[in-house]
């Protein structure tokens, strides 16, 4: 099913915003190379909004969407206690996971969902770092 079609379904049996800011991250990332390995990870106490594979780099991504407010920043909702917590994560999946040939790093990817027009999506890579 194309991305526009998961999108529209999503909005017709209610979506909540997060979702519809998850499926818009996913298919940017799909656009800019990433490949998507899992979505809402759950890992121990913590979850994982998506993990995909860039190269040779596994990227724990952070997904923050807003609606309508280009003045509020979604990554300004990134405290030092969520990347707690996502390195956290990213430690339980690597136990399980890990590859001494990939690479790993945290990004976030941000999407304000205006009232009309276009959705406006950042990727930022390597956003923070890793213990």
């Amino acid at each position: 099913m194309r991305w526009v079609e998961r999108i529209l379904q999503s909005l017709r049996r209610g979506a909540s915003l997060g979702e519809r800011g998850e499926l818009l991250a996913a298919k940017h990332l799909r656009r800019n190379g990433y490949r998507i390995l899992e979505r809402n990870t759950k890992l121990g106490a913590y979850e994982i909004d998506i993990i995909a594979r860039e190269g040779d780099t596994i990227a724990f991504v952070e997904v923050k969407t807003r609606q309508g407010d280009p003045y509020a920043d979604p990554e300004a909702n990134i405290t030092p206690t969520k990347m707690r917590h996502l390195r956290r994560a990213a430690g339980i999946y690597l136990a399980h996971h890990d590859n001494p040939e990939y690479y790993y790093r945290f990004d976030v990817v941000t999407v304000v969902i205006p009232g009309s027009g276009a959705p406006e999506i950042a990727l930022y890579r390597d956003a923070f770092p890793g213990e």
